[in-house]
């Protein structure tokens, strides 16, 4: 190899500079691509949607940011879904208190019966979701309706197995009771109520 050619060459484990903006619009697109779920993710979390919105476009800004230390071919949603959940808890500490839950309010105050459409139904199931604390919340929405592992909720929760499981459980049980769900429904009417109301904010799961 010419010294001219060596020159050229980027520094032993070192990537080059085409190489490194290759990543970084690699990256891009890959965080695009997960707005989305993202946005689901947010309003488990907050239930409202201007708030939702306003922790996605934090999220997606400490996330670019930090573009160049996230490792290629990894996990990309479950670490924003990480730094969602930070800055969900991180914000809510600041603030003292929860959110006000504007489209709970809104909600409530629905008044079309059941026959004509089930917007009072999908109210209902809000209504409920809305009702359960933040943790049990995330975790009905990355298990029952995200369909992560037991293992992948934990690792974006920053908590153990179990208590995932646990948080799962109680979750199910307090969503089933507010619904007036019989025992043997509860696993499957819950996660389809968790993920009929998400999709109902207008953000679309895949």
């Amino acid at each position: 190899m010419t010294a001219a050619a060596s020159a050229e060459q980027p520094p032993s484990g070192k990537p080059s500079p085409s190489d490194t903006a290759g990543a970084r619009a690699r990256g891009k697109d890959e965080l695009v691509s997960h707005m989305k779920v993202l946005r689901a993710f947010a309003l488990s979390l907050t239930r409202n949607s201007a708030q939702a919105d306003d922790l996605v476009q934090d999220t997606v800004l400490k996330a670019w940011s930090a573009l160049d230390r996230f490792e290629e071919g990894t996990n990309m949603r479950a670490w924003l879904f990480t730094i969602l959940r930070n800055t969900y808890y991180s914000d809510r500490r600041k603030a003292g208190r929860m959110v006000e839950d504007a489209d709970g309010v809104m909600v409530g105050k629905l008044s079309e019966k059941p026959a004509h459409d089930g917007r009072l139904q999908m109210a209902d199931l809000r209504v409920a979701l809305a009702e359960l604390p933040a943790e049990q919340r995330e975790v009905l929405t990355l298990v029952g309706v995200l369909q992560y592992s037991y293992e992948e909720a934990a690792e974006v929760c920053g908590v153990k197995v179990g208590t995932i499981k646990s948080r799962l459980a109680r979750g199910r049980t307090a969503l089933a009771e507010r619904m007036g769900l019989e025992p043997d429904e509860t696993l499957e009417m819950t996660d389809a109520a968790t993920r009929a109301v998400v999709a109902g904010n207008g953000s679309a799961l895949g």
